[in-house]
């Protein structure tokens, strides 16, 4: 499986390249966004209202950050459940974002939503949060600091790593991977 090196913001051709199990190193920055913070940005796009930040080409990393330890800018930072986000996940690929990470499966109308709109979902490790935020150099609260750690912030990370979960295509690891891994490993 190929390694792809990303820097954000990031190109829909790059994205095009991406095939499902394809690694990713991803630099650059990250907005972080959870349930609350993913209603109140839907709620302010039928508004019409801007955004506290840009979609277009960006990337967004379901988690909510632990409170930093001395010397640190992030403490623990591991992947929240993906699919509580699928409510809200069409609207915002529709706007220009291109990426999302977290973990678990996504919904059909979120696998449609990422072929239409030639997006990607990445998916990181669980349980891996401290070590995930080695890769984190910078944070900044963007949004919503009444939401405590779900609030919007700003990362910049370096080589912070994912995989390819769903391809701009659809391919689906999480739907393909167990009959591969039947296949490949338990029929041999």
């Amino acid at each position: 499986m190929k390694v792809h090196v990303l820097r954000t913001p990031l190109k829909r051709e790059e994205v095009r390249q991406l095939k499902m199990g394809d690694r990713v190193l991803l630099s650059g920055v990250v907005y972080t966004a959870r349930d609350a913070a993913h209603m109140r940005i839907a709620a302010a796009l039928e508004r019409g209202e801007p955004l506290p930040f840009p979609l277009e080409g960006q990337v967004i990393y379901y988690t909510g950050p632990c409170p930093a330890p001395p010397g640190r800018p992030i403490g623990s930072a591991g992947p929240t459940t993906s699919g509580r986000m699928d409510a809200f996940t069409p609207l915002l690929l529709s706007q220009g974002l291109l990426a999302t990470v977290g973990k678990g499966m996504r919904s059909p109308a979120v696998v449609e939503a990422i072929k239409k709109w030639e997006a990607v979902y990445l998916a990181t490790w669980g349980g891996a949060g401290a070590l995930l935020s080695r890769c984190v150099e910078e944070r900044e609260l963007v949004a919503y600091p009444d939401l405590g750690p779900e609030a919007v912030y700003r990362l910049t990370v370096r080589d912070f790593p994912a995989v390819v979960a769903i391809d701009s295509q659809g391919n689906n690891l999480y739907a393909e991977g167990p009959a591969r891994y039947r296949r490949e490993c338990i029929t041999s």
